[in-house]
């Protein structure tokens, strides 16, 4: 049996953040509400003294002749070896047989762009329609790419950063400015950020919050993308509490490893506590944005229908343009 390898080159080549990533994983979503996918919880593994955690995620989605096993890793330290902090591979299953049919090595890159796609679709359910500010907490490539993604579904015209080192904000802010095309500056505070855009995005692995509720107005809308294991929080508990809505990739992850869980723990709400899903706004079954004045919040956890979808578009396209090498196993 021939199985097909992809190098992270071959899959750079073949796919991209653009809309028909977006609209992949928005299948993904609509799939999972209406009860098409089957998803397990999350595999997390913590190596506190590593400063590293590893990650497995999978679904099945009925109608698709394959599925997707990845494993992801983060090491925070290893920017201080000249080394990404993010790696990881997916593996897709035939979903008749169950045999191996693909290994895509893309040590990350994957994941990255099905996250950056997700904060787009959240962004274009959820965000109003007009946004000239938009804000940024974080500075790494997630950072990036959700910025990107932004701009995809809500053109802004200035763009706020802010992280703990002032010098990589600024290296972040020099960098996107000829890619986007748009004002970038560099921030003061993570208050700052919040209180002057109408779109703000959280991509950290910090372990306490960073934006207070106090912080919210009218017409605002946060993503937080960076709680997505136990002991992770962006977002003060009474954010969730204070915002008008909040809506997440999956409710039982998000109560189990993201924000939600948070609040929970804190009491600022119900362990009960009533939100929406993307999936189920995507696919028309709950509404998007409601008002222009409302506060909106989306908690996005990273789920394995993300990544079966963004896997199999990509070995599709990959091999379509004749990449890829076999092997017998």
């Amino acid at each position: 049996m021939a199985i097909t390898v992809l190098t992270e080159s071959e899959l750079r080549r073949s796919v991209d953040l653009d809309r028909s990533a977006v609209d992949i994983v928005a299948e993904g979503f609509r799939a999972l509400a209406r009860d098409q996918a089957v998803m397990p919880p999350v595999l997390s593994m913590a190596m506190d003294d590593r400063h590293g955690e590893v990650d497995v995620k999978t679904a099945y989605v009925r109608g698709l002749e394959m599925f997707a096993i990845k494993v992801s890793s983060g090491f925070f330290d290893n920017p201080k070896l000249g080394l990404p902090s993010l790696s990881g591979m997916m593996t897709l299953f035939s979903s008749e047989t169950g045999r191996v049919q693909a290994v895509l090595l893309d040590n990350g890159y994957l994941t990255d762009l099905r996250t950056a796609a997700a904060g787009a679709l959240a962004a274009d359910l959820l965000a109003p329609q007009s946004v000239g500010t938009a804000g940024v907490i974080g500075t790494g490539l997630q950072a990036r790419l959700q910025m990107r993604a932004l701009h995809l579904v809500r053109p802004f015209r200035r763009l706020l950063v802010w992280g703990r080192h002032s010098a990589n904000a600024e290296e972040y802010a020099e960098n996107l400015r000829g890619e986007l095309g748009t004002e970038i500056d560099v921030a003061a505070s993570a208050e700052e950020v919040v209180r002057h855009s109408e779109v703000v995005v959280t991509t950290t692995p910090s372990q306490r919050p960073l934006i207070e509720a106090g912080w919210l107005h009218p017409g605002l809308h946060i993503t937080a993308m960076g709680s997505d294991a136990e002991g992770k929080n962006e977002l003060d508990p009474q954010v969730i509490a204070r915002a008008d809505r909040f809506v997440c990739d999956r409710r039982s992850q998000s109560a189990a490893i993201g924000e939600l869980r948070a609040a929970i723990a804190d009491g600022a709400v119900a362990e009960d506590f009533a939100c929406d899903e993307v999936g189920a706004i995507s696919a028309g079954m709950k509404p998007g944005r409601r008002a222009d004045d409302e506060v909106t919040v989306c908690d996005l956890t990273g789920t394995g229908v993300q990544d079966t979808a963004i896997a199999l578009y990509a070995y599709r396209r990959a091999t379509e343009a004749g990449y890829g090498t076999f092997i017998n196993a």
